[in-house]
């Protein structure tokens, strides 16, 4: 696997030593703020959190408050993250789930050090460059790949949640689950969100399963506020409590899902071969120093690298000493952006397939180079990947990645913090469901180009490459300094860069940095919140070859918590329904 450098696994005293070290050879050409920001007061959205006493930010208030239960009864912040899973799960099925994947970043306070665990699905034994194709040979459409048995991969998500936990919950696992099966069978009122998703257009919201799942007593599509019930999902969590993973490898439900995977139309299989391999892992993260700070990142299959990439090429602009209100520095973000894309999109894939050029493309020169590329104005057409250090020869990516994830941040009483970004695909994932579960549609994340070199190219036992890049971020000393994440498909390395630019550079409470409009440029698109720029900004960049329009896809779902002094900080993207809370 291409690695990262070490600084999280060091002491503090080392890694900080590191840090400043990398600094020097950065050739980011800015010097560290001289004084740090003042306290940041509250903001809408978010909480001010008294001293050492936890925090919990995600995508729903009955997450949330599930993940707060916890910490009360002394949970860690890996117990109380995996409860916060269990009800995103019945709560937001539409975007994450148990059956799903996910990417899980740990700061343990005590030792200084950050750990990530992988958990994103594997392609079955089975799976081929061929297997998005009919009898004939011709290319399955989307919408039918996604419903496909095919489209499922071997869920990540709960082993990489119970490898965290073995190593750093304090709780018993089968405690973490019993709140969310009484939910479960209790009920909840259903949100505008999920009511959009229930009554969305997407082919996954008219699959039988999803159907069923969500209809009323009078067989009708839940409608908002009423309550929806999910008795097979208590069943299944109450088995996970007791068995854990191997709830998913051997016995009823790991038939099931085997069993809905090989159902028609275009039927795959899973062998108890497949269910019982290693899916999770724990991998050391790529962390880089940016000014004052130190970014944490997952490394690939991850997209923490790319983001990282971009940071770092804003790192040698003088965006820092512009603002939200020019456009000038709209216009950086948005140029460095498509550099970024274009590299990502290239060479990043599954590390223990395709050789991941991690360190040239975080290479000092190689950045320069690129920066060097931003000229006057906005570079016609989409931009070329570079060739950084050590990359190897690639075939064109051909990955269309859709929307369905969600992101969630604790710390607990202790100053430990978990950053885990969890998703099954599509909205609804594959539309089917087992044990009131939404199966993932995560192969659907593959190269379906011809290029069998690609990066991301279809093979058995691999991974897709994934958008997900949960960032945890350290003081230079090793100590925490917040931690922040988002869904959005492949506009998630832009939503998290705007945020940090906003929040690191600009020295914006993190609400306000999250509430900052979205710009999602890559390849020749500008996509973004365009009427949440100002009319004179919008014209600005327009003159400047940046034409902002609207996107399609998946809002930013940005949730995090900073920390200053002693006081934590939460925040909530309001462009969904979660909130931060303390215990």
């Amino acid at each position: 696997m291409a690695s990262s450098s070490s600084h999280a696994s060091l002491s503090r005293r080392a890694r900080a030593l590191t840090a400043l070290a990398l600094l020097c050879l950065a050739a980011c050409g800015t010097a560290p703020r001289d004084a740090a920001p003042a306290p940041l007061p509250a903001a809408a959205g978010g909480h001010t959190q008294a001293p050492d006493a936890g925090m919990v930010s995600s995508a729903h208030p009955l997450a949330t408050e599930a993940g707060l239960e916890v910490l009360r009864r002394g949970g860690s912040a890996i117990d109380a993250a995996v409860a916060v899973q269990a009800m995103l799960g019945l709560v937001e099925p539409q975007s994450s789930g148990l059956l799903g994947g996910a990417i899980v970043l740990h700061y343990d306070a005590a030792s200084g050090r950050v750990d990530s665990w992988i958990g994103r699905e594997r392609a079955p034994a089975g799976a081929g460059p061929g297997m998005f194709s009919d009898a004939d040979g011709r290319p399955l459409s989307r919408a039918e790949a996604m419903l496909s048995g095919r489209a499922t991969g071997v869920p990540g998500a709960l082993p990489a949640l119970e490898l965290a936990h073995a190593a750093h919950g304090t709780l018993e696992w089968s405690s973490l689950f019993e709140s969310t099966a009484r939910r479960a069978e209790l009920g909840f009122a259903v949100t505008p969100r999920l009511h959009r998703h229930i009554a969305g257009r997407f082919p996954q919201a008219s699959a039988p399963d999803v159907v069923a799942l969500f209809a009323g007593p009078d067989g009708t599509p839940l409608r908002i506020g009423d309550t929806f019930r999910n008795p097979a999902y208590a069943a299944s969590l109450r088995t996970i409590a007791a068995r854990g993973a191997d709830a998913l490898r051997s016995g009823p439900l790991a038939d099931q899902l085997a069993a809905r995977v090989a159902a028609p139309p275009h039927a795959a299989r899973m062998t108890p071969a497949d269910l019982q391999a290693e899916v999770a892992e724990r991998s050391d993260p790529i962390c880089r120093p940016l000014r004052a700070h130190v970014l944490c990142v997952a490394p690939p299959p991850a997209s923490g690298v790319g983001l990282l990439q971009l940071m770092l090429l804003l790192d040698g602009t003088d965006i820092a000493a512009r603002g939200p209100d020019d456009p000038l520095a709209w216009y950086l973000f948005a140029e460095a952006s498509r550099l970024m894309y274009a590299d990502r999109d290239h060479y990043v894939g599954d590390p223990r397939f395709a050789d991941v050029p991690v360190q040239g493309l975080l290479d000092p020169d190689y950045l320069a180079a690129r920066r060097a590329l931003i000229g006057p104005r906005a570079a016609a057409g989409a931009p070329a990947h570079g060739r950084p250090p050590g990359a190897p020869a690639r075939d064109v990516d051909a990955t269309d990645e859709p929307a369905g994830t969600s992101h969630l941040v604790v710390v607990d009483a202790r100053g430990n913090a978990v950053s885990m970004t969890t998703t099954i695909e599509s909205y609804f994932g594959s539309g089917r469901v087992v044990g009131g579960m939404l199966l993932n549609n995560q192969l659907t994340d593959f190269s379906w180009g011809p290029g069998a070199a690609a990066a991301n190219a279809i093979a058995p036992g691999k991974r897709p490459r994934s958008s997900m890049s949960p960032v945890i971020v350290l003081d230079r000393d090793g100590g925490f300094v917040g931690a922040i994440g988002s869904p959005g498909g492949n506009a998630i390395p832009a939503y998290i860069a705007k945020t940090l630019v906003g929040w690191l550079y600009w020295d914006l409470p993190l609400q306000d940095a999250v509430a900052l409009p979205n710009l999602v440029a890559r390849g020749e698109r500008f996509n973004g919140e365009a009427d949440a720029f100002a009319p004179e900004l919008r014209a600005a960049l327009s003159a400047l070859g940046v034409d902002v329009v609207a996107g399609a896809g998946e809002d930013s779902g940005l949730h995090g918590v900073a920390r200053e002094g002693h006081a934590l900080h939460g925040a909530a993207d309001p462009r969904r329904e979660g909130v931060a809370a303390r215990p």
